[in-house]
């Protein structure tokens, strides 16, 4: 499989997560922001950037600490690893 697809189902996934958990979800078009989804809660903003079987880069991490957000805003970078269901969720 193509990292492309591997990516985009990987996403989908996490979608599928934060939509069980009562968010509304939007995806960033092309993944080419800082941010692969942006979930909408009732009390609570969550930016997550989805890695499969890798970590950030260092540069990618500084962009994404060096962001500045309101306090109901958390960032987030979800990295899913082969054949284990569950993300492992950093907050930055």
């Amino acid at each position: 499989m193509n990292s492309k697809a591997k990516g985009a189902r990987t996403e989908y996934k996490a979608r599928r997560i934060l939509e069980a958990a009562g968010y509304t979800v939007l995806k960033a078009g092309g993944s080419l922001g800082l941010f692969d989804l942006i979930a909408l809660g009732s009390s609570d903003v969550r930016c997550v950037q989805v890695k499969c079987n890798k970590y950030c880069s260092a540069a990618e991490r500084e962009q994404l600490q060096l962001l500045v957000v309101a306090p109901n805003v958390s960032k987030e970078i979800w990295r899913f690893r082969d054949r284990i269901r569950d993300p492992l969720i950093e907050r930055l």
